[in-house]
C-alpha cells in the first residue's frame, strides 16, 4: 500500500521534466585530495579528448562498414576491433570526468560542437583515404593526450595522467601503427 498521496500504479510517469542540477563545465567538490583548479582543468581536457574519441569511434564504424577491395575482410575485422577499443576508452574517459566531479560530454550534438576532428564525406572513400583519415584522427587525439598528460601530471592529478598515458596514448599508438602498416606500398609477392 502506498504511503504517499499517489495510489500504486504500473503506469510509467511519462514526459518528465527536470531542472539541470549541475551545469556542463563545472565540477562539484569530492574528497579526492585534488584542488578544484586541477579537477576543473582535467575535466576540460578529458571532455575534449572524449569528444574526439567519440568521433574516432564513429569513423572506425563508418569505415568498417564501407570498406571495399582485396583487403576487405582483414581490415573489416581490424577496424571493428579498434572501434570496440575506442568505445571502451569513451566509457573510461567519461567515468574519469564524473569521478573528478565534472559533467561528462554525452550528447552527440554537443560532441560535434567540441570535436577538433574534421567531418568526413558522407559517401564512400577509397580505402587508403579512409585509413589516412583514421590516422589523422589518432594523431589529433595523441597530440592532445600527450599535452594533457604532461599538464595533469604537473597539477598532481595522477589518476588522469595514468589514464591518458596507460590507456589513451598506448591504445592510440598501437592502433595507429596497425593502420599505418596497411598504407605501406609493398608487393604481395615478388616476381
Amino acid at each position: 500500500m502506498s504511503t504517499d498521496s499517489h495510489p500504486l500504479s504500473s503506469q510509467p510517469w511519462l514526459h518528465q521534466k527536470g531542472e539541470v542540477i549541475q551545469e556542463f563545465g563545472t565540477v562539484k567538490q569530492f574528497p579526492l585530495g585534488l584542488a578544484h583548479d586541477a579537477r576543473m582543468y582535467s575535466c576540460q581536457r578529458l571532455n575534449r579528448i572524449l569528444a574526439d574519441t567519440q568521433i574516432l569511434y564513429g569513423l572506425y564504424k563508418k569505415h568498417h562498414w564501407l570498406l571495399r577491395g582485396a583487403t576487405f575482410y582483414q581490415l573489416h575485422l581490424l577496424l571493428d576491433k579498434h572501434a570496440d577499443e575506442q568505445l571502451a576508452l569513451v566509457d573510461t574517459l567519461a567515468e574519469r570526468v564524473q569521478t573528478l566531479g565534472g559533467v561528462a560530454l554525452g550528447d552527440t550534438r554537443h560532441v560535434a560542437e567540441i570535436t577538433s576532428i574534421p567531418r568526413p564525406p558522407d559517401g564512400v572513400e577509397e580505402v587508403p583515404a579512409m585509413l589516412s583519415r583514421l590516422l589523422a584522427a589518432h594523431e589529433t587525439i595523441l597530440t592532445d593526450a600527450h599535452d594533457a598528460a604532461s599538464r595533469t601530471g604537473e597539477l598532481g592529478d595522477d589518476g588522469t595522467n595514468d589514464l591518458l598515458v596507460s590507456q589513451v596514448i598506448r591504445t592510440g599508438e598501437l592502433q595507429a601503427w596497425f593502420l599505418a602498416e596497411h598504407l605501406v606500398d609493398t608487393p604481395l609477392v615478388r616476381s
